[in-house]
């Protein structure tokens, strides 16, 4: 990237017509952001402590945590200077590895929930072989792939961004560095990144969502199978904070980067960022705990523990 002939800095304006409201939304983003951080590292200290959650499902959900720590971590920070002082600087290198994580989280997730959807689909579909499928070395290679599979598409992206010649104007209208305000910023030819959106879109969004409906195609037709309601509702349960999950997350994930952008407005694309940047990370660890029977039957042995 030639310095000299692009600019080096860039401002975010964030949410610049806030007025009144400026502290009470930098004071609830800030309890967002503690209470996301503090619960999905409990989440992950409570999986290596406790024995019961020694399972694939659960190393799962804390990778999921880690994906929503590096996430929170990426764009929070940022949002809350943004928030407090009406914009902020970054350096244009700055910017684009904000992004750079911002992919790698996103598409990790994507692959590990279409991943969690499969250890579901094994387990009521084919719980014999459960074990014998979903053994450890299968997740440790798989979660492996995945962090690997999408770091490498996030340096693409980062090379080809470093080749463009950024002419201006130095503002993005957004509360991080997305994908398509950076582009928008330079005068180079965007073919490439744009064609790789679209291919990346479809291997990281769109397949690992079919391989989820399709798994739950098959949960739901082998549940119906089931003679009494006390089993359909046992095997629905071990799939139900999943499937909330995926809801909330490819809810709004669809709705900003698949659904076309114009007529639509910038606080209501602001808006659904906020929902799968800020708030899909605090409710990650919220539903699969309070929905999940090992967690309840753990939190009740340490409080009995701590009373003795």
């Amino acid at each position: 990237m030639d310095l000299s002939n692009n600019f080096t800095s860039i401002i975010l304006l964030g949410f610049p017509y806030l007025g009144s409201f400026t502290f009470l939304f930098f004071s609830l983003l800030l309890i967002i952001y503690s209470v996301t951080i503090s619960g999905n590292l409990l989440f992950m200290v409570l999986y290596l402590v406790s024995k019961s959650l020694q399972s694939p499902m659960y190393f799962f959900i804390t990778q999921l945590s880690l994906c929503d720590l590096l996430l929170t971590t990426d764009i929070v920070p940022i949002l809350l200077h943004t928030v407090l002082y009406g914009g902020s600087t970054m350096t244009l290198i700055g910017c684009i590895t904000q992004f750079s994580f911002f992919a790698t989280t996103e598409s990790s997730e994507c692959l590990l929930l279409s991943l969690m959807s499969y250890d579901r689909y094994v387990a009521i579909c084919n719980p014999l072989r459960y074990h014998s499928i979903m053994t450890h070395n299968f997740c440790i290679k798989s979660v492996k792939e995945i962090w690997l599979t999408s770091s490498i598409m996030t340096l693409i992206y980062a090379i080809n961004m470093f080749t463009l010649y950024f002419c201006g104007p130095h503002v993005i209208d957004h509360f991080f560095c997305d994908l398509e305000p950076i582009l928008q910023l330079s005068c180079s030819d965007t073919t490439i990144l744009h064609t790789l959106g679209l291919i990346s879109g479809f291997v990281f969004v769109m397949a690992p969502f079919i391989i989820i409906v399709v798994s739950y195609v098959y949960i739901v037709i082998t549940i119906l199978k089931i003679p009494s309601n006390t089993g359909r509702q046992k095997a629905f349960s071990t799939c139900g904070s999943h499937l909330i999950v995926v809801c909330l997350f490819y809810g709004t994930l669809i709705m900003v980067y698949m659904f076309p952008t114009e007529g639509r407005s910038l606080i209501l694309n602001k808006v659904l960022s906020l929902s799968y940047t800020v708030l899909t990370p605090l409710l990650n660890p919220i539903i699969y705990t309070l929905r999940n029977k090992d967690f309840k039957e753990f939190f009740h042995k340490l409080k009995a523990t701590l009373h003795l």
